[in-house]
């Protein structure tokens, strides 16, 4: 039994180091963006328990709910690897994937600053205006940001 969980935990580090090189390897921005899906998904849940939700009709918790959540992060980090591999393909030195990982990690930034409004917890304005500034102008096109 102990060399199944040998071979096991070996077989899903290697898979991760896998994931993280698709990823483009690990870095701060990336830390950043994993934390904040993580408290997205958390904070998602209380709201919902608490029946403050508004993704919900009732407000309540609904596991189609949360498996559409984590369908999105999903998708998220498949596109975080799609622009890791534009930038290797381009040899552009992870423009693409920063763009990707900033975008996303404002997104759910701002979520989770909603979902703190939700619950009733106060928070800085100063943050919520740069979390808005960050993910207008990472949506924008180049040609048309401010």
């Amino acid at each position: 039994m102990k060399d199944v969980w040998k071979g096991l935990s070996g077989a899903a580090g290697m898979a991760l180091t896998w994931a993280l090189s698709l990823l483009g390897g690990w870095d701060a921005a990336l830390g950043m963006m994993l934390l904040l899906m993580g408290l997205d998904l958390f904070t998602g849940v209380v709201a919902s328990l608490r029946g403050k939700s508004t993704a919900t009709p009732g407000g309540g918790f609904l596991s189609r709910v949360l498996f559409d959540g984590i369908s999105r992060k999903l998708m998220m980090m498949a596109l975080v690897m799609l622009a890791a591999g534009v930038d290797r393909m381009m040899n552009t030195s992870g423009i693409c994937r920063m763009a990707a990982v900033g975008f996303y990690a404002a997104n759910e930034g701002m979520s989770v600053v909603e979902n703190a409004a939700l619950l009733g917890v106060p928070f800085p304005q100063k943050v919520l205006q740069a979390l808005e500034k960050l993910k207008t102008e990472d949506s924008q096109p180049p040609d048309q940001a401010p």
